[in-house]
């Protein structure tokens, strides 16, 4: 089992603290693991079984829990006010009304919360409303290529294809490389997050009329693999419309819009806007999306061969999220800068590419990093070992190297 340090880390910092702790994140990213292993870690610090409640709103003998009445006469039976609680609520997304038991569950001094979702609408709406400024959210990826190779117990290059080819959905890490399983787990991962997000959304609209509905799988499908196969290059939803259109399906630039954002929600895709670095600002037009984790979105593909530019790309914009930084697309003029990466203070500009050993491709990659006319880091990330330095302030580092450095 991997130990998830960096998020067991960002729970520690918050115990006891009062804020809700809610961890987001696609399904089977390892958020019901995560929560058991920080319950451990509660024991060995000397806080008693009694002290914790642990429900996992996807297991069958919880399904009465559903109901936010019954849910909160359960919690409130087995509180002890005398001694601090912990409070674990795995997929509570899944209870209608949810948020009414934990902002009364909050007030409580002697209370320290915790709950996961596997979509990102938990955090709009009522719950929002409820709890602004009291609520943290830790955001959960699937494994980085260093926790893979941890897992794996090899670091090299090799390992670095594999992840390329199956993703670091948690378990994935664990399993022989057969692909004929490796399809199928991926194949139920997808299908589950497609299909629950939608019953999701459905049983919230009753309760929530200004959710927009979803009810097509097969062209949520459609889109999610259109998405999946432009990832790291610039699209509009007039782009996507169009596309479908000319595929034979009816569908508004509305439609398409409300089917995005679902994806979006669901933790499968990951929205990235265009940053204008010399005026300093965000801008509407032709965001770029990257998919969460590449088996994945090798599931979803035809087998064929795809720029491994792109997939590399995809992960580097993950790997800068792990790292805690705001992304954006650079655009300077007529030239795009892969990632403006922003913390506090800093800004890092990076380009990422495969190789940079042709002259045609390492004058493109420097292009648009020498025109930027500020003192931050400009970084190229790139597979190859042979143009690695330093070219006028411009790093170039090996991008394995760049993912194991943290």
């Amino acid at each position: 089992m991997v130990q998830r340090k960096e998020y067991i880390n960002q729970l520690l910092s918050w115990k006891d603290d009062r804020v809700i702790k809610v961890v987001t994140g696609i399904r089977r990213c390892g958020k019901s693991t995560l929560l058991a292993q920080f319950q451990n870690i509660l024991r060995e610090k000397g806080i008693e079984d009694e002290q914790i409640i642990s429900i996992n709103f996807e297991e069958l003998e919880y399904e009465d829990l559903l109901d936010y009445k019954k849910l909160y006469t359960f919690l409130k039976e087995r509180i002890n006010p005398n001694k601090q609680n912990y409070i674990f609520l795995d997929e509570i997304q899944r209870v209608v009304s949810y948020e009414k038991v934990v902002d009364s569950l909050y007030v409580k001094e002697y209370i320290d919360i915790y709950i996961t979702g596997s979509n990102s609408y938990m955090l709009s709406g009522d719950l929002a409303t409820l709890l602004t400024g009291r609520y943290v959210e830790i955001k959960m990826l699937p494994l980085s290529f260093k926790e893979f190779s941890e897992a794996r117990g090899d670091a090299s290059e090799k390992a670095f294809s594999e992840y390329l080819a199956v993703g670091g959905l948690p378990y994935i890490a664990s399993m022989d490389q057969n692909t004929e399983k490796l399809n199928t787990y991926l194949e139920g991962i997808y299908n589950t997050v497609i299909i629950k997000n939608i019953e999701e959304r459905q049983s919230r609209k009753e309760s929530d009329p200004s959710k927009r509905r979803v009810s097509n799988i097969v062209l949520l499908k459609s889109i999610a693999k259109f998405l999946a196969s432009v990832v790291g290059s610039p699209i509009s939803i007039r782009s996507v419309t169009d596309y479908l259109i000319s595929n034979g399906r009816k569908v508004s630039p509305n439609t398409v819009d409300n089917y995005i954002e679902a994806l979006c929600e669901s933790f499968i895709f990951y929205e990235v806007e265009r940053f204008d670095i010399a005026g300093k600002e965000l801008l509407k037009t032709n965001k770029k999306y990257y998919m969460v984790d590449l088996g994945l979105r090798n599931y979803i593909l035809p087998k064929r061969t795809y720029d491994l530019g792109f997939s590399i790309e995809n992960i580097v914009y993950f790997e800068l999220l792990r790292r805690g930084y705001q992304v954006n697309i650079g655009k300077l003029g007529d030239t795009e800068v892969d990632f403006v990466a922003r913390k506090n203070d800093e800004i890092k500009y990076y380009q990422v590419t495969a190789d940079m050993t042709a002259e045609s491709t390492f004058t493109r990659e420097m292009r648009s990093l020498k025109a930027i006319n500020d003192n931050y880091e400009r970084i190229v990330l790139t597979l190859d070992r042979f143009t690695l330095g330093n070219y006028e302030g411009i790093k170039v580092i090996n991008v394995l190297d760049w993912l194991l450095d943290n």
